[in-house]
């Protein structure tokens, strides 16, 4: 007999308006730096939006308009591999960065190039991983890129990606000077950076694997003193044969010191690593559904 699956709709609508306002507010940081830090001082941040900005110093029309007639037959050509729901997301995120970009006021904020690329990288990456994280995209390429990758399976989606970005920057070099190219190169890392490092969320935390024949003193010391929780592993030591306590336990990195300070006064000579965790969702960190 099949089992019937429900939906709170109620969730899912919370859910869905939370993601559009991620699109709304991420789109707007990213039309931001273009028009504040991007396009005063003739910076091609690869994509879609570089090739615009390059555009647009032949043609007598905005840089988000530009962006907004290019990304459209990418859409249409790639929105079935990409499902409708994120189609649909990106399509409204591409809109909106397009619209932001022309009618956000364009004065120069910084009056300096290398501030310019690299706080400008800082805002392009965020409001990217901002939008990312409500399950879209702000350009077609990620679409042209799944299209090549179709096509030429021994192609990835990064590398096709990255080789756009190339072209976008060396295309800029050739019109804006070698040195526009560098400052974009600038960018482009910066708000990599910046971008993963929202896309992947700041609730990072440790993980560590303790092994010790005191492995039940240390559980009940980290039970009451630290009120967290631990996994218990079932090992055995290679040379002696004989089985160990091993725990494995996610902490914040504030109680990481009070952790060793449990386990060196339970076991000195037990055996611990630390490890960096990208991101810990659950009970005692942030909730699966709040991020």
């Amino acid at each position: 007999m099949l089992k019937r699956i429900t939906i709170d709709w109620k969730k899912e609508g919370r859910q869905i308006l939370r993601d559009y306002l991620l699109i709304v507010l991420g789109a707007l940081i990213a039309g931001y730096s273009f028009s504040g830090f991007f396009i005063p001082h003739d910076i091609a941040p690869g994509g879609v939006s570089g090739v615009a900005t390059v555009l647009a110093s032949f043609i007598p029309a905005g840089v988000g308009m530009i962006s907004f007639v290019l990304n459209v037959p990418l859409f249409l050509l790639g929105w079935r591999t990409a499902g409708w729901r994120f189609a649909v997301r990106s399509f409204a995120a591409m809109c909106l960065l397009s619209l932001f970009i022309d009618i956000l006021p364009g004065a120069d904020v910084t009056g300096n190039v290398l501030l310019a690329a690299v706080f400008g990288g800082v805002l392009l990456g965020a409001g990217l991983g901002l939008v990312v994280r409500a399950g879209a995209t702000t350009g077609g390429t990620d679409m042209a890129a799944q299209m090549v990758h179709n096509v030429l399976g021994f192609v990835s989606i990064p590398a096709v990606l990255f080789a756009l970005d190339g072209v976008v920057v060396a295309v800029a070099g050739a019109v804006f000077g070698v040195e526009a190219a560098l400052w974009a190169l600038i960018t482009l890392f910066v708000s990599s950076m910046v971008m993963d490092m929202v896309i992947k969320g700041f609730n990072t935390a440790l993980q560590c694997t303790i092994i010790s024949n005191a492995s039940e003193q240390i559980v009940r010391r980290i039970h009451t003193e630290l009120e967290r929780g631990c996994t218990r592993l079932y090992a055995q030591g290679t040379y002696s044969g004989e089985p160990v306590g091993a725990l494995v336990c996610v902490v914040s990195r504030v109680e990481v010191p009070r952790l060793k300070k449990i386990v060196a006064e339970c076991d000195p000579r037990a055996f611990m690593t630390v490890c960096d965790v990208t991101e810990a969702l659950g009970e005692g960190f942030t909730g699966i559904h709040g991020q």
